[in-house]
């Protein structure tokens, strides 16, 4: 009989993580590499790329890197190609990529509106179309894309984020709807707020974090290591049955009023 930790490792299986030069896709990437994945980091600035894949090889990973914007729908596919010819197949797609731009909705610029939503929204298309394409004649794959609490949640000033996060939200259903039958399954996974380079006003503001803990039932900020179980039970076998669900990590805090 095998053992039920087993079906949590990762080892033979290729993942590409798109916005893992830092924050919570490097998190997501560290995280997938401990558990045996060999891993494909991926953004826009190359030199970036280069120094996160650098300090997660010093770790002991299997790390290489592909850059290229997942917003362009021909660079994503000239970049999956490119991917599938050289290394070999993605088994395991997170889809991180993702911005904020926040303002009152009644003064919101139309070109911000666009360029959040193609980084938010139309990367996850586009991407997850793209590597779904692959994965299909291979019978298997999994795919797990970036949503948050934002995707049940709003606040004020930050509309069109809710808005990016809650179509990446039923996009995942959809996608797992479509594929399932291929056998891939796509799952959601929705972090809460969590202590990053793009939070550390936030985090700084002692009225919003004083705000935030309270509001949490956990009382405190996440920190982006508290992603990574989640990250690695979506990826694996053990979510093998698992289709279509968006699994929060927030520290309660979209189970309370």
């Amino acid at each position: 009989m095998s053992n039920v930790l087993d079906s949590f490792r990762l080892n033979g299986r290729r993942a590409l993580i798109t916005g893992s030069s830092s924050g919570i896709g490097l998190a997501l990437a560290r995280a997938l590499g401990q558990a045996g994945a060999a891993l494909i980091l991926n953004g826009r600035n190359d030199g970036k790329l280069q120094a996160a894949a650098q300090l997660l090889r010093d770790e002991g990973l299997s790390v290489s890197t592909a850059a290229f914007d997942v917003t362009d729908a021909e660079a994503v596919r000239q970049g999956i190609d490119a991917i599938e010819a050289g290394q070999g197949s993605i088994d395991i797609l997170v889809n991180n990529a993702g911005m904020q731009i926040r303002g009152p909705l009644h003064e919101y610029a139309d070109t911000d509106w666009h360029t959040l939503m193609r980084t938010n929204l139309d990367s996850v298309y586009f991407v997850g179309k793209t590597v779904a394409q692959k994965m299909i004649p291979r019978g298997c794959g999994k795919i797990i894309n970036i949503c948050s609490v934002q995707s049940e949640l709003g606040r004020p000033g930050i509309a069109p984020y809710t808005a990016s996060k809650g179509a990446v939200k039923m996009l995942t259903k959809g996608m797992a709807i479509d594929w399932g039958q291929f056998g891939i399954t796509v799952n959601g996974l929705g972090p809460g707020y969590f202590k990053t380079e793009l939070t550390e006003k936030l985090v700084a503001d002692p009225t919003f974090t004083g705000w935030l803990v309270g509001r949490t039932p956990s009382r405190r900020w996440g920190d982006v290591e508290d992603l990574g179980g989640a990250a690695v039970f979506l990826a694996s076998d053990a979510s093998c049955f698992v289709n279509g669900h968006i699994l929060y990590v927030d520290g309660g805090v979209t189970a309370t009023l």
